[in-house]
């Protein structure tokens, strides 16, 4: 009975045979371009959105138009802050933003995902709050292409016997 090792016994015996010990995960650290501003880029559906931030009074300018004129509805004003009223940094950053491509709702999905990632390269600490609440994920849900022989991507024509 004495022969056999007990499991925790046998674990730390294999931890203590690894050739590397284990080392901790680097540190995550502050990425900025020589002007002092953090860059990402965030997309959603079609759209592509280029997002740089840099620290000011809370101004918005996006295709070089203010934030109220490109987006006109509330809601879509409201989904592009989200990052910011999360980490209460709505008013300590001014926000440069050039978007192409998909419609208004796509665009502003592609800034809020544009807008986190930059915020984490800013200040690496926003990371877990972001992540938890999922606007770093890049969510990648696309319109399915038209095939040959159907109306639409999956529609058919009316079927006809005769």
């Amino acid at each position: 009975m004495s022969d056999i090792q007990a499991p925790a016994q046998g674990l730390e015996a294999l931890a203590s045979l690894s050739s590397n010990p284990v080392e901790a995960p680097a540190a995550r650290v502050q990425i900025l371009d020589k002007y002092g501003r953090a860059y990402a880029t965030g997309k959603r559906k079609n759209a592509i959105a280029r997002v740089w931030i840099k620290p000011g009074s809370g101004k918005w300018i996006i295709n070089d138009r203010e934030q109220e004129v490109y987006f006109a509805r509330p809601v879509l004003r409201m989904m592009i802050a989200q990052p910011l009223n999360l980490t209460d940094r709505a008013t300590q950053f001014d926000i440069f933003v050039t978007v192409v491509g998909s419609g208004l709702s796509g665009q502003a999905g592609a800034i809020r995902h544009a807008l986190s990632k930059a915020l984490t390269y800013y200040e690496p600490a926003l990371r877990g709050t972001l992540k938890a609440a999922g606007f770093l994920t890049r969510d990648s849900r696309v319109v399915e292409r038209k095939k040959y022989g159907r109306a639409k991507a999956r529609k058919s024509f009316q079927f006809s016997k005769r």
